[in-house]
């Protein structure tokens, strides 16, 4: 089921719609990768919650529109699973009606952060919307409800981000995991912790959640959690090498060899990853310590051999 005619810059499929449960929709955008990212929604006769909104006005109002069209009303809830734009920039298309809802750190960090994502690709049509911060925090869960939809916020430490959240809806056993978990990209750690990423990942396995819709890529089921797992483990085995050997992070993501993991999106985070893990594993006890990202983002970049590519 799609949605809206797609003004995207590129040769790209368009974004869809899918019931993945009675009442409870994911939004993919593909190809998921920077800055393409997924929402959702789940329905009831009087509410509407809605799980992220999107990086620019243009796939903000797609997203509006496919609400609309299936709820007959805009989102009453939104929920900001963690700080990044790609995830909160369109809080502005819904915030005259909405309750918006996040962890009390995705606040504080997307005030810090601003609009900054937008300078990192200046070529982006982002739009010219202010940024909305959220209006109701948590520290560690909320609970919510879609008429007799119980649905769970939760906070599981530090993992993509320092202040990610899940969405999960029990009864329904579908599960929100924001960018915690990706399908076919590459995840991303550099903003969070990458030891935390999986005690995050072994929380989530614990729910039982049949369908996962992850912040980027396609929906899947249990087995996105063992893919995210293998990599962030094969990233830890690569740094504790790199750390041993004297080997700094570009160096070791240079001389990788990704195997498996060669097929997902965006390889070049492997460079931001491994900044992390060297630090996760130097301060085991400081995970999510704050770290030079417009460093490492230069690294990911010669990485890359230029600027990543940003189809938003």
């Amino acid at each position: 089921m799609s949605s809206g005619v797609w003004p995207g810059p590129r040769q790209a499929a368009p974004p869809f719609l899918r019931e993945v449960a009675d009442g409870v929709f994911a939004y993919i955008q593909p190809d998921g990768g920077w800055c393409v990212s997924n929402a959702g929604f789940v329905v009831g006769e009087d509410v509407v919650l809605l799980v992220d909104t999107a990086a620019t006005r243009k796939r903000t109002e797609l997203l509006g529109e496919a609400v609309i069209g299936v709820a007959g009303r805009g989102p009453d809830i939104v929920v900001n699973t963690h700080h990044h734009g790609d995830h909160v920039f369109g809080n502005a298309r819904f915030a005259a009606q909405a309750t918006i809802v996040a962890h009390e750190g995705t606040r504080s960090e997307m005030a810090a952060a601003g609009l900054g994502l937008r300078y990192l690709f200046p070529d982006v049509e982002w739009g010219d919307d202010p940024l909305i911060l959220p209006t109701l925090t948590f520290a560690d869960s909320i609970t919510l409800f879609v008429q007799q939809a119980r649905v769970d916020v939760r906070h599981p430490g530090p993992a993509h981000t320092t202040n990610d959240s899940i969405v999960w809806v029990p009864d329904r056993r579908v599960l929100f995991a924001g960018d915690i978990v990706m399908s076919g990209v590459t995840p991303y750690c550099l903003m969070g912790s990458v030891t935390g990423s999986l005690t995050a990942v072994e929380s989530l396995r614990e729910l039982g959640a049949t369908t996962i819709v992850p912040g980027h890529g396609q929906v899947g089921g249990p087995e996105l959690l063992d893919q995210t797992a293998a990599y962030l483990h094969f990233i830890l085995d690569l740094a504790r090498a790199g750390m041993e050997e004297g080997r700094d992070a570009l160096e070791v993501a240079r001389s990788a060899q990704l195997g498996e993991f060669g097929s997902l999106i965006d390889a070049e985070r492997i460079v931001g990853n491994l900044h992390r893990a060297y630090l996760d594993l130097a301060e085991p006890d400081w995970l999510g310590k704050p770290i030079d990202v417009a460093s490492s983002f230069r690294e990911m970049v010669a990485f890359h051999g230029g600027l990543p590519t940003c189809h938003a």
